[in-house]
Parts: structure tokens; C-alpha cells; sequence
């Protein structure tokens, strides 16, 4: 087998490898999609009708960013319940509950359109998981931020909280599918 050939076999592999270890199966993203929809029915009560159009969003932005896509959805039903126009007391707003005055540089755009908030949501979860080193701790900054995190005992105690109803939410999600 020369160069190129183990190059090209290599690919196949990691590519197959992927696909295989993905939390929806392998196949195009409508497939992956579809099936990420009937679980948040199932799970989560969400309507076909939103579940049908986020799910897609979702899977998309999860191979991007490289999120298990469970996960991704799970912090959406944590966050938002699904509902796209939602603000909270604090002025984070839409799916994945986005603070629009830390993020605003990062995230242009209407923070209200489901793509631009779940993409701007995606890629925070993948930027704390990559200073964190855990998803666990990852969705503990997500919702109180590394620095209450790392600074106020009681921040880290809610953070700490929220990852494991994050978790329970993937759970629920993964027993559904």
C-alpha cells in the first residue's frame, strides 16, 4: 500500500470512526435530524412543528463545533424549554439563553434567529469545554461563567447543579431516542 493509499484509508477510518461514536448514528444530517426531533417530542413535550425545524439547527452546529448533539439539545431544554423568544430577568435571550452584552462581539446578528442562537450557544459550550477540559465543568461556566466559577463557592455550588440537570435532561433524551 503506498502513501496515498494509507492516507485515503486513514480518512475512511477516522471519517467511519466518527460517524460510528455520533449519539444519533451515522447518515446525512435530515436522517440524524429526524431522529433528534422525535426525541425531543418524546422527552421534552417539545411541538413537531419546533422540534422539526430546531433539530436540524442543532445537528448542524453540533458537527461544527464538534458537541455531541444530545448534549446541545439538552442545553437548550435547560435553558429555554425550546422557546425561541424568551429573555430572562438577566437579559440573556432565545434558545440557548445567549447574554448579548459579553457576546455580542463573537455573535453578530439577531441573537432571536434560532441559527445565529443556537450557533452563538454551540460555540461558547465548545470554547468553555476547551478551557474547562470537562463537559461537566463546561456547562457549569456556561451558566454562572469561568469566573464566578472559579471565584465564589456558591457560583461553582449552582454551576455544578445546573451541569447535572443538563445531564439528566441528555439523559431523558438519550432513553427517548
Amino acid at each position: 500500500m503506498n502513501f496515498y493509499h494509507l492516507k485515503v484509508a486513514s480518512i475512511i477510518t477516522l471519517t467511519l470512526a466518527m460517524t460510528a461514536c455520533s449519539s444519533l448514528g451515522g447518515g446525512s444530517v435530515q436522517k440524524r435530524a429526524a431522529k433528534l426531533s422525535g426525541g425531543i417530542q418524546k422527552a421534552y413535550s417539545v411541538s413537531p412543528d419546533v422540534a422539526n425545524r430546531v433539530s436540524p439547527i442543532i445537528v448542524q452546529n453540533a458537527d461544527q463545533y464538534n458537541v455531541d448533539p444530545l448534549l446541545l439539545a439538552a442545553t437548550i431544554r435547560q435553558e429555554s424549554s425550546y422557546r425561541s423568544y424568551v429573555t430572562s430577568s438577566a437579559g440573556a435571550v432565545g434558545l440557548t439563553q445567549v447574554m448579548p452584552r459579553y457576546w455580542q462581539q463573537s455573535c453578530p446578528g439577531d441573537l432571536f434567529n434560532e441559527f445565529v442562537n443556537v450557533q452563538c450557544g454551540t460555540m461558547i459550550l465548545a470554547k468553555y469545554n476547551q478551557s474547562a477540559g470537562s463537559w461537566k465543568k463546561a456547562l457549569a461556566y456556561y451558566n454562572v461563567g469561568p469566573t464566578n466559577y472559579e471565584t465564589n463557592r456558591k457560583m461553582r455550588k449552582q454551576g455544578k447543579k445546573y451541569a447535572k440537570q443538563v445531564k439528566q435532561h441528555e439523559k431523558n433524551l438519550k432513553s427517548a431516542l
